[in-house]
């Protein structure tokens, strides 16, 4: 049942990243969701013995399965480490592909060698008493602890660089980590509890297991679509501010530009309406031409310098781009060449 819920949580976590993120350059937690999705697909049992009697009945089905969850993992670290700016040298390492290809290249080596039986939907349970088979599940299990370990530390330095709505994607990224963390651990212990005939150890640890799987994977999901889900409501919230701040300076950019005529009288400065930031823009640098010409009489209340103020802190808020854009000019030569 977990399998089915996960497979779904997948699924729609799939599907909301591609509408979310439409049009976006870096999609390696799209690529993630969509092969993580197809892996805990084929993982439950009626498309398992479904696909495995066509395959030939020797459970090559989660050999597929397994690696594609790796590989799914693999593109979790790698967009998790793309929306980090410094990444220390080791987790670099835990993330890059000569990680995935050693423990790809191990975990198959480990499985042809593993005696298998027919099509089984228990497959641990059946053949975990096989050393190759608890060697086969421990390497994946330990990639998967090192990949998520590598995620939790980045997902730690987001959430420091982060504030308001944006701390939550990831807050649940950590958490989720950790979770996986400790899941692969369990797993590990109950792979070395089997193949050394300890069953009643193996049966104990194994109550977490589920519970520890759907808490990782509910809490990654949230963490993965609630990042475009931020952005999204922060950007509209940004928005309104702005149109806010273009309504209550527009009677000051009009006493300005009436005292000293600036661009905006220019027919060949006309710029698409919708364009907000850049007329916030136009607005604060022709009030505060119109403060400093000496030739004009313009005054503005403490009030109004306020206002303008927040006006500008706003559009330096909006990043690099309009941060130099934003600043008060210092020279009628710059003050040109901004425009």
């Amino acid at each position: 049942m977990t399998v089915v819920i996960v497979a779904a949580a997948m699924w729609l976590l799939a599907a909301s990243l591609l509408i979310l993120r439409r049009g976006r350059a870096e999609r390696n937690i799209t690529y993630a969701a969509l092969t993580i999705a197809i892996a805990m697909t084929l993982n439950t049992d009626p498309v398992y013995r479904a696909l495995d009697r066509l395959a030939g009945g020797d459970n090559f089905v989660t050999l597929v399965a397994d690696v594609a969850l790796m590989i799914g993992v693999f593109f979790l670290g790698r967009g998790v480490m793309k929306a980090s700016e410094h990444q220390p040298r080791a987790v670099s390492l835990a993330l890059g592909r000569a990680a995935l290809l050693t423990a790809i290249l191990g975990a198959v080596i480990a499985f042809f060698l593993i005696e298998l039986g027919s099509t089984t939907t228990n497959f641990m349970l059946k053949l975990g008493d096989q050393p190759a088979a608890a060697i086969y599940s421990m390497i994946q299990f330990v990639y998967y602890g090192i990949v998520l370990s590598a995620m939790a530390v980045l997902a730690a330095q987001q959430f420091r660089n982060s504030e308001g709505v944006q701390v939550l994607p990831p807050a649940s990224l950590f958490v989720g980590s950790l979770l996986g963390v400790v899941l692969s651990v369990v797993v590990i212990a109950m792979d070395l509890a089997h193949v050394f005939d300890n069953l009643d150890l193996m049966t104990e640890i194994a109550i977490t297991y589920e519970p520890l799987r759907l808490l990782a994977f509910l809490f990654l999901c949230l963490g993965f679509a609630g990042q475009p889900a931020a952005r999204t409501l922060q950007a509209q919230s940004r928005e309104r501010r702005t149109r806010m701040l273009v309504e209550d300076l527009k009677p000051l950019w009009a006493e300005a530009t009436t005292a000293r005529p600036g661009i905006s009288l220019n027919i060949q400065s006309a710029f698409p309406a919708d364009e907000l930031d850049t007329l916030l823009h136009r607005q604060v640098v022709e009030i505060r031409d119109a403060m400093i010409d000496t030739r004009v009489q313009f005054r503005l209340s403490e009030r109004d310098k306020a206002l303008v103020e927040r006006a500008e802190r706003h559009l330096v808020g909006a990043g690099p781009a309009n941060s130099a854009t934003a600043d008060s000019p210092t020279s009628p030569g710059e003050r040109q060449s901004r425009r």
